[in-house]
């Protein structure tokens, strides 16, 4: 990738072999020009060794699809202002980042070969954190570790809910992705109030109650007047945002984390059953867990090799040794209780009540569990403590190869096993292990699964492709679809959502965007080559 990316360091004698798509030499090198002059030659990355940070790709796919031209790092809302405008010009397409390391879904790549990244780290100003109000604000380089320390260094009372790579990723990013994490405010999108949004011809926009001059309700109302169009912004190509408000949880007086242990993988029917009325009637508040084998074995730093030196599927006697030795379920929940000690005593009588009756699973303290993973990283995270403990899981298998297939369904048993098992026995096909853990929202089932392969096997490499088209066609079929997806599979998914949805998408494209030039492919958003 090197030879390919190699160009004299003058820049009237540089030549590109990436290039963005549509755009010549000479009209690219005018670009580069102007964003040098404008960004200075240090915020404008074009030497092999400058972009291979955006190269690293997880998924089963030459990284040459995924090469960028250049990367921009902008520090002001002005200068990306200035970005879009010469974009439009050149017809350049940028896309865009704020930590890049959504793992799972695709890093820091473009969606496709010779797009700029536009690399919004250095934005990372925590704005205003209200500890009355339990509000924030900030930028898109501002990072989970980064905010909770702000709160710890401020002696504020206040949690934050987070994803699994929670110290190095950010609040901002995930949330436009719509993601998830382990609290009570764990659906993210929910709890944002207020954007900031720099649209394609440069303008600026602020959601809700930020377009009214003076008004200081814009990280506390979301609604604003007229439409609302906060939701328009996230998964898409519409805008660039550059500020983010939301809503910060109190700290409780008490927090109780524990664990559920189940030693059959044919429980899970049973486990979402009797979860399900605790979640909606919130006696359970946060966003639990329930947790297969190996995914625990990743959190608990095993490695595949240390069990099992074969291909394939990891047989069930290797992994009923793995449980043996740490621990752990064929299922493994986790929850929390949070409030005053006298509520937290009255939703444990009612939680552990709940197991006693249904005559299986076996209830894990914190106490209990002794500070062992993964019950130690699990209990950070729904107390809104940052940590990568969960990377463990890209060691499993080891060979750097990981996809996330998220489909939803509705938080019921019978759907719960079903997705389980199809899941399961398309994996096994390919010879890959089912790895994965259900997200129970309030009424709906996250279903995450990690497609984990080594990417340095060429017949792993292949199968893996293979075994995630075969993923989302067979869940297709089932009425099951993903909520997010890597970038490589963006416009697939995109078809399952049906073709009124995609016209509608890229009519308002065409109205905010018309040159394109914000993350063509996002989502399957992209100008150039929808052709309904």
């Amino acid at each position: 990738m090197l030879l390919r990316l190699r160009g004299a360091v003058n820049m009237g004698e540089q030549k590109f072999d990436v290039l963005p798509r549509g755009v010549n030499q000479q009209a690219f090198l005018k670009a580069v020009e102007e964003f040098r002059k404008l960004l200075g030659d240090e915020n404008v990355l074009t030497r092999p060794e400058q972009l291979i940070a955006y190269m690293k790709i997880m998924m089963p796919v030459d990284e040459a699809e995924h090469a960028p031209s250049a990367a921009l790092t902008a520090t002001t809302v002005e200068q990306i202002q200035a970005i879009v405008r010469i974009c439009n010009e050149y017809r350049i397409p940028i896309w865009t980042i704020s930590t890049g390391r959504n793992f799972g879904y695709g890093s820091a790549a473009p969606h496709h070969r010779g797009q700029i990244i536009l690399d919004l780290k250095k934005m990372n100003k925590i704005l205003h954190v209200d500890p009355e109000l339990c509000t924030a604000l900030v930028e898109p380089g501002v990072t989970y570790q980064q905010l909770y320390d702000y709160l710890q260094t401020h002696d504020l009372p206040l949690m934050l809910s987070m994803p699994a790579p929670s110290a190095i990723a950010g609040p901002l990013g995930n949330t436009m992705d719509r993601g998830v994490g382990y609290t009570p405010y764990g659906e993210h999108f929910l709890m944002q109030c207020g954007m900031e949004v720099v649209l394609a011809n440069g303008e600026v926009l602020r959601t809700g109650m930020g377009g009214v001059k003076g008004d200081n309700s814009w990280q506390v109302f979301k609604w604003g007047y007229g439409p609302t169009i906060d939701g328009l912004f996230t998964q898409s190509n519409y805008g660039i945002c550059t500020k983010m408000g939301f809503w910060l949880m109190p700290r409780p007086p008490v927090y109780k984390p524990f664990s559920i242990k189940f030693d059959s993988e044919d429980d899970i029917a049973d486990i979402v059953e009797v979860l399900r009325p605790l979640r909606i009637a919130q006696i359970i508040p946060n966003a639990l867990v329930i947790a297969n084998a190996l995914w625990e074995a990743g959190g608990a730093n095993v490695r595949r090799t240390q069990y099992y030196e074969g291909q394939g599927v990891t047989p069930d006697d290797v992994i009923e040794r793995i449980c043996a030795d740490k621990g752990i379920g064929q299922w493994n929940v986790y929850a929390a209780l949070y409030g005053t000690r006298e509520q937290v005593a009255v939703n444990w009588k009612i939680v552990t009540d709940a197991i006693k009756a249904l005559g299986k699973g076996t209830i894990i303290t914190e106490e209990e569990a002794g500070g062992t993973e993964p019950f130690k990283y699990r209990a950070k995270l729904m107390q809104g403590i940052p940590n990568l403990q969960e990377f463990g899981l890209y060691n499993w298998r080891g060979g750097g190869g990981s996809m996330w297939f998220a489909p939803v369904s509705q938080a019921r048993g019978s759907e719960t096993s079903k997705q389980m098992r199809l899941a399961k026995k398309i994996l096994n096909k390919y010879g890959l292990d089912y790895v994965g853990e259900f997200i129970v929202g309030w009424r709906d089932m996250h279903h995450v699964i990690d497609v984990l392969y080594d990417r340095s096997d060429p017949a792993e490499f292949k199968a893996a492709y293979a075994c995630f088209h075969e993923l989302l066609d067979e869940f297709e079929q089932q009425g099951y679809a993903v909520y997010r997806v890597n970038t490589a599979f963006m416009e697939r998914v995109a078809q399952s959502y049906g073709p009124v949805k995609r016209r509608v998408e890229h009519a308002i494209k065409r109205a905010l965007d018309p040159n394109n030039i914000l993350a063509p492919g996002k989502s399957g958003i992209d100008l150039e080559t929808f052709k309904g």
